[in-house]
Order: structure tokens, then sequence, then C-alpha cells
């Protein structure tokens, strides 16, 4: 199955540590923005717990900002990034947690990207990898079958991960995503107009989304709704395929308020309409 939308039907005594918890590793000094927009679209999309792991200075203007998400001040470096003594901080929390989102406003810091290293080597459960946590692509030996971890790479990084030019991935965004799933032993979501969800055999177009989604901060978005969706018992695949759909429904709602002015935080708004919307199209979900 490709889109799932099961995660929308609930029984009424549910609990929020039934409805998934989500660990989010992200954010540096200047970068806040991408680890907030993450976190909140991970609990609009329906995450019962929320918790992100930042650089410890950056706590207190993040925590007030989104009361909702749990903040756990990390080890940081003098730029303020995350360190790699970071790591001891993750490990607290996961078993406690069912999906990992990493890698919105990371930096590309060395010690930074030794964590994404030493989490991902620890890491066995769904993970949502995106922006600077695809920098050294440290998991292009995994042989786990069906995949395990979802890459979101725009463009730019794919042409990056695949060592080719930004032009070569537009001309045959399928073949090139394709060949990275099969590469890195992932579900690769190439994030764009129709976006391609490929493990390297199965392939997903999605057919939502329209040009005011081309902003910053849409990525991290995403990011946090696949999570949401991973943690909350979708398969990898489905997370993939249903999140993007989710994700472009949302801007689609979006977009005929806002027009190309729309931002990212108008998207994460509108996560519940578009859900909303998927209720009342599919009656099998109105609960």
């Amino acid at each position: 199955m490709d889109i799932d939308f099961s995660f929308l039907h609930r029984e009424k005594d549910v609990h929020k540590n039934n409805c998934g918890r989500v660990l989010v590793v992200a954010g540096s000094r200047g970068m806040t923005g991408a680890a907030m927009l993450a976190s909140r679209a991970a609990l609009r999309t329906g995450a019962g717990y929320v918790r992100l792991v930042l650089p410890r200075s950056l706590v207190p203007f993040v925590d007030p900002a989104i009361p909702e998400v749990v903040t756990l001040g990390a080890p940081e470096t003098r730029a303020g990034t995350l360190s790699k003594n970071a790591i001891d901080i993750v490990r607290k929390y996961m078993e406690a947690s069912d999906a990992l989102a990493i890698g919105p406003g990371l930096s590309t810091h060395t010690a930074t990207q030794a964590l994404v290293r030493r989490l991902l080597a620890l890491w066995n459960k769904p993970a949502v990898i995106d922006a600077d946590a695809l920098i050294d692509c440290p998991y292009n030996d995994r042989t786990t079958a069906p995949p395990l971890h979802i890459l979101t790479p725009h463009p730019g990084e794919m042409a990056r991960m695949m060592h080719v030019t930004v032009s070569a991935v537009q001309s045959d965004r399928e073949a090139i995503a394709k060949a990275a799933a099969t590469r890195f032993g992932a579900i690769v979501v190439l994030k764009g107009h129709r976006t391609v969800v490929t493990d390297g055999t199965q392939v997903h177009i999605n057919d939502t989304g329209n040009p005011g989604m081309a902003t910053a901060g849409m990525g991290d978005v995403l990011t946090g709704v696949i999570a949401s969706l991973l943690a909350q018992g979708l398969t990898p695949w489905s997370a993939a395929c249903t999140g993007a759909h989710l994700h472009g429904l949302a801007g689609d709602i979006a977009y005929t308020k806002k027009g190309i002015g729309l931002i990212a935080g108008d998207v994460v708004k509108c996560l519940g309409n578009a859900m909303i919307r998927i209720q009342f199209v599919s009656c099998d979900y109105l609960g």
C-alpha cells in the first residue's frame, strides 16, 4: 500500500504514549526555526509525544516558542552546534522513542557530523534523515530489508550524494532516486515538483503540492510529518508516500489562503485541515 490513512482512526480511550513518540535531533545557532518546524509538524500530524534534542544554549529561546515539545539541551560546540558528546543525551531517550527525525538545521560542523555517524550506528528503528544529516551518508552499508530509513534530499543534496550535477538529477529524477535508494539501502524521497518516493524498486510519484511551497523550511515540515507517521506505526514505505501526499495537500490548502506568499509555518497550520479533508473524503475513517 502506498498511501495509508489508517493512522487517522483512533479509539476514544487512546493515550498519548500510544500515538507515537518522536525524537528530533536538530537545530544550531541561527537555525532553530528548522528544528521547531520539524517538531511542530510531527505534533500536528498526530504524534503523541515529541522530544527535541538541540544545543543547550538554545533551549531558553526554543522552549517557550514550542511549549508542547519537550526540549532537551545537549552539549554543544563553540559554534553553537551539537557536539559529538550529545550522544549521551540521545541514548537516554532511544528506547522511549518510536521514530527519529535528524538533520534540520543541524549544521555541517565536523563534531556535529561525528554525532550523526555515531547516532545512526546505534539507532535500529525507523528514521527520517534530512538536510545536514545527509552530508556523509553514513548508512550506505546498511543491509536491512525492507529499508528502515527514509532519506529526504532536495535536488542539490541528491546531486552531492550521487556525485552528479543538479541538472542531471532534474533531467531524470526517477532514475536518480532509484539509484540512490539502491546505493544507500534506504527509501528515498526526492523533493520537488512531483516528489519521487522509491525504495529502488517501487516508485510512487506524489501529485499534491504547488509552486508556493518553493520556500525555506518546507523540507523541515516534511521531515516532521514523515517521522510522525513512522512513530504512529506506518511502515517506512507508507510513511514516506503518505507523508509526501499529506504535506503537499496541506500546502495546497495553505495556497488557497496565502498564494505564492505562503511560508512553511502556514503548511504546519494546515496539516489539521488536510487530515480533516481526508477523513471526510474517505468515509472509512470518520470514526
